[in-house]
């Protein structure tokens, strides 16, 4: 099955409609960005602090009609630093709403083709597992995000080159 690209972080313009989202929205100061690399991908970045409560940074942008309703796996090309993220799928266009979560670890020194079933994707909601939630269908994902919350304090970066559905 071919790979329906949601995101092909080749140009800068690819990163601008991505928001940050840390623990700032809850008093904590951990800070994040996706800023486009010269290079030719994308740089999720930032320092996440475990002070005044906090301990995530995440970043969202919305999705344009996937057109993949036979999907059964998101790819993703990534090159990793050594920690953990989760990559975020919203069925739903608001700021607070439920997200289908899968870990994403890439290795760090290559870059790697990782594929994600959407099986294996969990509904949660402030981080906590959502029961009884709808199955996550791949023809209405609405957001996409990455978050890193591993409980380390510290810098982070995760390059992307690419986000699709297969």
């Amino acid at each position: 099955m071919p790979v329906h690209w949601l995101f092909r972080f080749e140009t800068a313009a690819a990163t601008a409609a991505w928001r940050a989202i840390d623990d700032r929205v809850m008093g904590g100061v951990s800070r994040s960005r996706l800023r486009f690399d010269p290079a030719g991908h994308a740089v999720f970045e930032g320092e996440v602090s475990l002070d005044q409560g906090g301990g995530f940074a995440s970043v969202r942008a919305p999705v344009a009609a996937t057109g993949a309703a036979t999907a059964s796996a998101v790819v993703v090309e990534a090159l990793g630093d050594g920690r953990k993220y989760k990559l975020s799928l919203f069925l739903d266009d608001a700021f607070d709403a439920p997200a289908y979560q899968a870990t994403l670890a890439p290795p760090a020194g290559g870059w790697q083709v990782l594929a994600l079933p959407l099986a294996g994707f969990v509904p949660r909601f402030r981080g906590r597992a959502v029961a009884g939630a709808a199955a996550l269908e791949p023809a209405h994902i609405r957001q996409a995000g990455l978050l890193i919350a591993d409980r380390q304090a510290g810098p982070f970066a995760l390059q992307l080159r690419a986000i699709g559905l297969r």
